[in-house]
């Protein structure tokens, strides 16, 4: 699972019979790095050994093992047929006949509901991008970066234009930000490779960020949001307690490596600022080098070799340091806020191996549309339908919106809108609910 990378050749044989048959507490048994077997469609595939070669990782494909994928897989993969040919070689049996379709807690009839809508938006259209859309996203961004360049060239480096020229920079860096998004989802073209070659230049040139990093992350993100040691944005290194359980476990423990119930304060000097110039970018050189992605590096080092020869000549070297980490820190805090809206307030727990609909309709909301919120957030204020639909084109969300709140009204799962404002209020008080939970817990059980 997960769409990003190419397959190139199917992966290794799955060990035991192509023709046995299985109960889910047999599969359910295979849940390990070392030992993972998955359901697709009542398939039973052995991915062992393929995992390591997964193209959208190999921790996004662990985050299933045991469990019925065919909603994930459904998800990620925009040519079903052509992926499903890779996983022939995996194949090891079924499920017995008198074994359900779908294990644990997943409701039958949601996800019935939910196949016949997405086969609808398929038919009208619905996953079809918009040439003209994207042409203008990335029109939008080369003019920003020229701009920003030009107002330094023409009137020189006064700290009023220098401070108007990193907010011009922010704003092509983030707005780049929500293109890259779109194709590593695969949205905008149909042939995948065109989506992986355009993510690469935006991510890599426009960026200066690996392309694999963010797939391998941010599939994670959204094969399993808001499940502890699954989902990588809610794991918060001990900086801060989210949800409703870890800050009880926390305190339960006597963990105590910040004063949490602070931490809606100290989120503020913390997280905005320093999530993208600090974590993202030590965890991408990380990443890049312990893999060897020589191609990502490259691809990252054409970034700086363009901005350091625009920027050197007018503010020198320590000065277009200067510039670029304060241009990371506005976009940071424009990512944090905007990410975080959607998914912090709402619940985080383990795994309750939920549904697709359910578990994705627990774990986000979306904000209110309007022409700015739409361009502000890239479209993320339809989070709702984003995560349903990962491979769809964000210029039909708003399109696809009232049918999926239909669906959500039918059986009776809760969808959840708010205004901006009320969405950026929520995380500091969400923050501050956990901590208060934190230090009942920590104090008094």
């Amino acid at each position: 699972m997960g769409g990003g990378g190419q397959l190139t050749e199917p992966g290794e044989p799955g060990s035991g019979r192509a023709d046995g048959v299985y109960t889910w507490e047999e599969v359910q048994r295979h849940c390990n790095r070392n030992d993972q077997w998955m359901v697709i469609d009542r398939k039973v595939y052995n991915t062992t050994q393929w995992a390591k070669r997964h193209p959208g990782g190999f921790r996004v494909i662990g985050h299933y093992a045991g469990e019925d994928a065919t909603e994930a897989f459904a998800a990620f993969h925009p040519d079903l047929k052509f992926v499903k040919k890779f996983l022939k070689p995996l194949l090891i049996g079924e499920l017995a006949a008198t074994e359900p379709s779908h294990d644990r807690n997943k409701n039958a009839a949601v996800i019935e509901d939910f196949n016949t809508l997405r086969d609808q938006l398929e038919t009208k259209g619905m996953f079809r991008a918009q040439p003209l859309f994207f042409c203008l996203q990335l029109g939008q961004i080369l003019v920003l970066d020229a701009l920003a360049w030009l107002i330094i060239w023409i009137w020189g480096t006064s700290w009023t234009l220098t401070f108007l020229c990193s907010v011009i920079l922010a704003i092509a860096q983030t707005q780049a930000g929500w293109l890259q998004h779109d194709f590593g989802h695969l949205s905008v073209f149909k042939k995948t490779s065109w989506n992986h070659l355009l993510h690469k230049f935006v991510m890599g040139h426009l960026k200066g960020v690996s392309a694999n990093w963010w797939n391998h992350r941010h599939f994670q993100h959204h094969a399993k949001p808001n499940v502890f040691s699954k989902d990588p944005d809610v794991n918060m290194l001990h900086l801060f307690v989210v949800g409703a359980t870890q800050p009880v476990e926390y305190g339960i423990k006597k963990i105590k490596f910040l004063p949490y119930h602070h931490q809606h304060k100290y989120f503020l000097l913390v997280g905005p600022p320093l999530l993208i110039p600090a974590y993202f970018h030590v965890m991408i050189i990380y990443t890049v080098l312990w893999r060897r992605d020589w191609v990502d590096l490259a691809w990252i080092i054409s970034y700086y070799i363009r901005f350091l020869c625009c920027y050197v000549p007018m503010y020198g070297v320590f000065g277009s340091i200067a510039l670029i980490c304060f241009v990371r820190c506005l976009e940071s805090h424009w990512f944090v806020w905007v990410t975080q809206m959607n998914h912090l307030p709402m619940d985080i727990d383990h795994e309750k191996h939920r549904d697709w609909v359910t578990m994705q309709l627990e774990s986000t909301c979306n904000i209110e549309t309007s022409l700015f919120n739409d361009w502000f957030t890239g479209h993320l204020n339809f989070q709702i339908e984003h995560h349903l639909f990962p491979r769809m084109p964000r210029h039909n969300y708003h399109l696809v919106a009232p049918m999926v709140h239909a669906l959500c009204e039918k059986h009776g799962i809760p969808y959840k809108v708010k205004t901006m404002w009320r969405g950026l209020v929520d995380v500091i008080r969400s923050l501050k609910t956990s901590g208060d939970l934190w230090l009942d817990a920590y104090l008094h059980k």
